[in-house]
């Protein structure tokens, strides 16, 4: 049978010059390291290394062992490493991603009553951007991400919570500001502050401009919400975002205003990975989260 300590012999011996130098990296006796390689050689039918009194080389077929034996030993780390933390998160840590939006408008609430039941759970929040969302939780980096419904869910399922509307964000001296509600048409009569091209949001806004004949005369490309907030202060242009947004722009020299007529709107849920199964807190969050949103639709107006 086939060990993950024959393979870590193995691996070390091909690094080494000689059975000694092994040896003493692994922690073994020189009988004891052979016995291993000897034992490894015998269930794969051939030698693996070609040995002189002075040193040791790989054989052929050794060399071509090498990266399965990488292989094998990284796989057998990766599901060692999933199930501690597989337990790990039973006994006391949870990890979710969030959009910056969400996590500091919605999440908090909704954790709130996940922790009155789950006191000895630690929770980490990863607040990043909407596509680090995704990645953090395809790469298992968390179980449960918070985001905007988009086209690079591949391998993730999604469960929407909300529906969220777009709005316009101006400067609190912008000819807008005392409007109760715009339209498009009269914010396209302005210059725009947007996200950069990289960003979803963008190409959403700039999808729904060609869909309804609507002319953006961009002026000004920002990386970060914060970053365009402040150019839209400073009177440079305005702009629309997700209304789940409206928390953060909300100060004196920023308005924020519903958007009337034909409108952007997207869903906002969440999302974990399709081919592996929640942790137990993960699961109740999910559920608690399900329950919530039927109990009573988010909406932006």
């Amino acid at each position: 049978m086939l060990s993950y300590k024959q393979l870590q012999c193995f691996i070390t011996l091909a690094r080494s010059s000689t059975f000694a130098e092994a040896a003493e990296k692994v922690h073994l006796s020189q009988p004891a390291l052979s016995t291993s390689i000897k034992k490894l050689e015998a269930f794969l039918g051939g030698a693996l290394f070609s040995r002189t009194t002075r040193k040791v080389q790989l054989s052929h077929e050794g060399r071509e062992f090498v990266p399965v034996a990488k292989r094998l030993m990284h796989d057998w780390e990766t599901a060692i490493a999933d199930m501690q933390d597989l337990f790990a998160m039973q006994r006391g840590r949870l990890t979710i991603a969030a959009m910056p939006s969400f996590a500091s408008s919605i999440l908090p609430g909704v954790l709130k009553s996940f922790h009155k039941n789950w006191q000895d759970i630690n929770l980490t929040i990863r607040d990043v951007v909407m596509e680090n969302v995704i990645d953090s939780v395809r790469d298992g980096r968390a179980e449960i991400g918070f985001t905007f419904e988009n086209d690079q869910l591949d391998g993730l399922d999604f469960q929407p919570l909300m529906t969220n509307k777009f709005i316009a964000v101006v400067a609190s001296n912008h000819p807008l500001s005392k409007c109760a509600k715009v339209t498009w048409q009269q914010l396209c009569e302005y210059p725009f502050v947007v996200l950069n091209r990289g960003s979803s949001v963008r190409k959403w806004i700039e999808d729904f401009a060609q869909i309804n004949r609507i002319d953006l005369n961009i002026v000004v490309e920002a990386n970060q919400l914060a970053t365009l907030g402040e150019c839209v202060k400073q009177d440079i242009g305005v702009s629309v975002v997700p209304g789940i947004c409206q928390q953060q722009f909300s100060h004196t020299e920023l308005v924020c205003l519903p958007i009337e007529g034909e409108n952007l709107v997207r869903r906002i849920g969440m999302v974990k990975a399709s081919r592996k199964s929640l942790s137990v807190p993960a699961e109740t969050l999910w559920k608690l989260l399900i329950q919530n949103s039927n109990g009573k639709k988010h909406h932006n107006n």
